[in-house]
């Protein structure tokens, strides 16, 4: 079953989900994978969609590989060049792409454990046999571990989240990087950095993989989805090499081309005066909001809960005491009021052990402390054997 990248299918449900600006009182939404409807730009978004309808330009056909002066934008954004760009639907379109120019049915890809549901949505849609490769204590594969991954296996595709992973909030350490990139390249193995949070940076200033790769291994993916607006899919992949035909090929055989409307739209919004104002708007709050949650976390289920506060993305990793049935509590909390993410769909391998992802991207700082509550009641009164 597909999955969105907010983690719907990671989420116990007990009726139709609700958008966040419909949620009825008192219910609080610590699973969401987009910002709250108050801190996205829909003013920012809504004019720049009626400015490209009225372009002649954008409601015609458009180059498959994207319009250009959006492809120029992606590639400042990787130190690469216009011609490394591929306009894509959305990450998930983008993941389902490379997974299908690049494999064949039966075919082995690597992904870190645990990993984002979509991308595992998308390897089995496409026939593929995932392979997990475990991460260390510091977020980032062991290059031993991953060697004899891709070697066992014959993996052509890596697919990491080097910054701000979801779900566990982790991020690769900078010194990592090429030893890992190294690793993949020696088996001929593409690496495929998904850098979803790339504007959800709350400290420091993470390097992507792909500006320190010229000989074309990694494949960055960047969306512009989860920093505007759910409607505006609007993703790249920026790579080095032959690669990027064979990728075009295959996308422009599944969807022919990007919306224009949408793609001018996206250039007008990013390059505007308002962009940079909203993004680190948009930090600023997610800041306050994850201190808020990661205190309420610590307080109410204690130290060992959270091991690991992210420096980018958008949720903590909650280790449950073991025994816990993290389906059934996350079952639980829904009908409670809160809404979270149970952990043991993310896991490639079998689970380390029981976890929730809990969001902290459209909960205001009372409503995560309310819900993280609600949360410690139920563990308290869960049956023996959970």
């Amino acid at each position: 079953m597909a999955a969105d990248r907010d983690g719907a299918r990671g989420r116990a449900r007990s009726g139709p989900a609700l958008p966040a600006a419909a949620l009825p009182a008192g219910r609080h939404p610590l699973s969401s994978g987009y910002l709250a409807p108050q801190d996205q730009p829909h003013r920012l978004v809504s004019q720049a969609l009626a400015r490209a309808s009225r372009r002649p330009a954008a409601l015609g056909r458009v180059d498959p590989t994207g319009v250009p002066e959006l492809r120029t934008w992606f590639a400042t954004q990787a130190d690469a060049q216009p011609d490394d760009v591929l306009v894509c639907a959305g990450t998930q379109a983008a993941l389902a792409t490379i997974f299908t120019s690049l494999c064949r049915p039966g075919d082995a890809v690597a992904m870190e454990s645990p990993t984002y549901v979509g991308a595992l949505a998308a390897a089995h849609a496409a026939g593929l046999r995932v392979v997990p490769v475990h991460r260390g204590a510091d977020g980032a594969p062991d290059p031993h571990d991953l060697d004899r991954a891709l070697q066992s296996s014959g993996a052509r595709v890596l697919y990491a989240q080097p910054h701000g992973a979801n779900p566990t909030g982790t991020s690769w350490p900078a010194r990592t990087h090429q030893e890992l990139v190294a690793v993949a390249r020696r088996h001929g193995c593409f690496v495929v950095e998904d850098d979803w949070a790339h504007d959800f940076v709350l400290a420091g200033t993470p390097r992507p993989l792909a500006a320190d790769d010229p000989g074309g291994t990694v494949l960055h993916l960047r969306s512009l989805t989860k920093s505007t607006v759910p409607a505006l899919r609007v993703a790249a992949v920026v790579g080095r090499g032959p690669v990027m035909a064979r990728l075009a090929a295959g996308r422009t055989a599944a969807d022919l081309y990007v919306s224009g409307v949408l793609q001018h739209a996206a250039l007008d919004v990013v390059t505007g005066p308002g962009w940079r104002r909203h993004v680190r708007t948009a930090r600023a709050r997610l800041v306050d909001r994850r201190d808020a949650l990661a205190a309420a976390v610590v307080a109410h289920l204690g130290a060992d809960a959270l091991t690991h506060v992210p420096v980018q993305g958008l949720h903590l990793w909650v280790r449950l005491p073991d025994g816990t049935d993290d389906t059934a509590l996350a079952a639980r909390a829904d009908a409670a009021g809160v809404e979270v993410s149970a952990g043991s769909p993310w896991w490639v391998s079998e689970p380390g052990g029981p976890h929730l992802r809990v969001s902290y991207a459209a909960a205001e700082p009372a409503q995560a402390a309310r819900g993280i509550e609600v949360l410690a009641a139920l563990l308290r009164e869960a049956p023996t054997g959970w």
